[in-house]
């Protein structure tokens, strides 16, 4: 067995269930939108909630993801090949005091100054929107919780109650949106509070995980906490990742301010986009850059640089097989899947359009999207922060021009299109970037991805003309039944399609990664 086939195999094996689990915790993201779009539709309501949820959201990822892939986790390696239980004790309570007391800050200030955020969205229901800011900004103190404790988890390989904790919060969410409505004045507001019941709950269900594996903490004095070294190696690594991700997380910012400026429903029509882009993104990106990241972390602490290339490579290799043919299938069916997934009696055919008009231009940039979920964590292995930083600001950079540019005309579309370009932008400049340290060979594993890329483009493209050909035949068979039945099951015949013909065309090539694959999913 080759080193490459051995490291796909490796990374599936260890990957599945983390993303068996993540699927499951997408689609019940999926069917949060879903309720979200039954009750609210695309209304001014909605985008109310939409830019509500977006501001705790934005500095989640900025402070309690963002520090904890870039900064905790390589350093707490460190710490966990010394070997040394005293000091890793003393770096966890230091760096869980520190990180503590300053997310607390964050949320105070937040709420204090929601009316002035708010503002910059152009609200219709400013008012409303205010209020549900305030009262879900602490989520952003226990979902910061609860990213240290998988910042724990993930560094010695368990996976599964992070994979676990977001099912929760989705589960939790479309509860209380049931259940709380009649009770509340609105249904925003009953959707508000399960988000902020299911922070706690993503804290509440890997604590114990923390507890078991031996890893205990406590609170210290602040001052004490800020000179451990382990915190001060952190700190560094996160000054200049923070103000990268600032300029990626202003993308989101920028963007939603001027959706929120192109019309009613357009947010919202957005958001729904993303979230069906997002499905795929959480289950395979997401996942693989989480079961890489430590692997990565280790390797270049011991300067095996060999299997360090042969991990990244077959990464990237499983994004595009993922993510090239799903692109092609989305693109010529996405109008029955937001149909079948969002259509209600809030969701009428005003929504369909400028949800479909969006997902037709943030599609095509899945691919690059997912493709900087793997890229990334191969600088942060290194304790590399600068050059993602710097990819970062300037494709944040493209991403307002081009939507600034494209928004007018083209409204929510143009938006989705500008995300789409400044991802490919992004993607470029983390690939020159990495090629610029010599014991990673760039240059020589691109050539092989690339004509992965390129053969799977042809074959999707193939398999996708019988789908565009048979798809307005079968939807007419179908037509006069129930939406469930009318949508899908057009979509399923033709997915089925789709798929054996994309998998008999990478058979009689022979392709390794598939066989491989099938194999592992066969024992």
């Amino acid at each position: 067995m080759s080193v490459s086939s051995a490291s796909s195999r490796s990374l599936v094996r260890h990957g599945s269930v983390l993303s068996l689990l993540t699927l499951g915790s997408r689609i019940l993201g999926l069917l949060r939108e879903m309720v979200k779009a039954s009750l609210l539709g695309t209304s001014a309501l909605s985008d109310a909630f939409s830019v509500a949820f977006l501001i705790p959201n934005l500095f989640r990822r900025l402070f309690a993801e963002g520090s904890i892939s870039v900064a905790f986790i390589p350093t707490f390696k460190e710490y966990l090949l010394a070997d040394d239980r005293a000091e890793l004790r003393e770096f966890l309570s230091c760096f869980f005091t520190f990180f503590t007391f300053f997310v607390t800050l964050a949320v105070m200030i937040g709420i204090i100054l929601t009316p002035y955020l708010v503002s910059i969205f152009g609200m219709e229901a400013f008012d409303e929107t205010v209020f549900l800011t305030r009262l879900m900004f602490p989520f952003l103190a226990f979902i910061s919780l609860a990213a240290f404790f998988q910042g724990i988890l993930n560094s010695v390989r368990v996976f599964t109650p992070s994979g676990l904790a977001p099912m929760l919060l989705n589960a939790v969410t479309i509860l209380c949106a049931y259940v709380l409505s009649p009770f509340t004045q609105n249904p925003a507001r009953a959707l508000a509070i399960g988000i902020l019941v299911g922070g706690v709950l993503e804290a509440a269900i890997q604590f114990p995980f923390v507890i078991k594996k031996g890893y205990t903490f406590f609170f210290t004095g602040l001052k004490k906490a800020i000179r451990n070294p382990g915190v001060k190696t952190v700190l560094r690594l996160i000054g200049p990742t923070i103000i990268g991700m600032a300029a990626y997380q202003l993308n989101d910012l920028v963007s939603t301010a001027l959706a929120g400026n192109a019309g009613e429903g357009v947010v919202s029509s957005l958001q729904y986009s993303l979230r069906l882009q997002e499905l795929i993104l959480g289950v395979f990106a997401v996942s693989l850059g989480t079961v890489l990241l430590p692997d990565l972390a280790e390797y270049a602490k011991a300067s095996r640089w060999e299997a360090y290339n042969e991990r990244l490579v077959s990464a990237m290799n499983i994004i595009a097989l993922i993510t090239i043919p799903i692109t092609f299938f989305s693109l010529a069916q996405g109008n029955a899947l937001i149909r079948l997934l969002f259509q209600g009696r809030s969701f009428g055919e005003a929504s369909v359009r400028l949800t479909l008009a969006a997902f037709t231009f943030h599609i095509p940039g899945l691919f690059f999207i997912a493709l900087n979920r793997i890229l990334a964590p191969a600088f942060y292995a290194q304790s590399d922060s600068k050059s993602p930083t710097l990819a970062g600001i300037i494709s944040f950079a493209a991403n307002i021009l081009l939507a600034a540019l494209l928004a007018g005309p083209l409204r929510g579309a143009g938006i989705a299109l500008a995300l789409t370009l400044a991802s490919a932008v992004n993607t470029g400049l983390l690939l020159f970037f990495l090629g610029r340290n010599p014991n990673i060979a760039v240059g020589k594993a691109l050539k092989p991805v690339l004509a992965y890329v390129l053969k799977l483009i042809f074959f999707s493209g193939i398999a996708v003309l019988p789908v565009l050909w048979i798809s307005p035949r079968v939807s007419a068979r179908f037509a006069d039944h129930s939406r469930i039945i009318a949508q899908g099951l057009p979509l399923v015949i033709t997915a089925v399609l789709y798929g054996v013909l994309g998998l008999f065309l990478l058979f009689i090539t022979k392709d390794t990664l598939v066989r491989g694959i099938l194999k592992i999913f066969r024992k």
